[in-house]
């Protein structure tokens, strides 16, 4: 479920049912052309779907973080925290960039293509995500589908 899509009214209703945040991360570095930009949302997207479609209802996807490079992970990890503390038990990053560095990040979940661009499988999405439902929280370190 898209933030824009929850009405103020109904938000503490539906609180309980929605603890999941995913944030996408674009990972546009401000020197891609246009065609290049459009490249990487269209990426995103296509991962995106891996986990809004099969997951709605238990999650709030946000707007993307759309510029991003390693000395940003500690503002991305503070964003993540506040997340924390607003009343999300869980917080997933999403990417389209194979290749970026979120293991820092202080997510439950990151989910990245390949190192050679490949999208993960989605079963293996679903199971990853069920995982972070299931798994009691900071007993294991993140996962991580690739």
């Amino acid at each position: 479920m898209k933030f824009s899509e929850i009405e103020k009214s109904r938000w503490e209703e539906l609180k309980p049912y929605l603890d999941t945040c995913l944030l996408p991360v674009t990972g546009l570095t401000g020197t891609e052309t246009p065609d290049e930009a459009t490249a990487a949302l269209e990426g995103l997207r296509d991962i995106m779907d891996l986990v809004e479609v099969p997951f709605k209802g238990r999650l709030v996807t946000y707007p993307a973080y759309h510029f991003y490079e390693e000395p940003d992970a500690m503002q991305l990890d503070e964003l993540c925290r506040r997340f924390r503390a607003s009343g999300f038990r869980y917080i997933v990053l999403i990417t389209g960039r194979a290749g970026l560095k979120l293991d820092s990040i202080a997510a439950d979940l990151v989910i990245a293509p390949g190192e050679d661009g490949t999208i993960p499988e989605s079963a293996a999405v679903k199971q990853a995500v069920t995982e972070i439902w299931q798994q009691q929280k900071n007993e294991k370190e993140p996962i991580k589908a690739e």
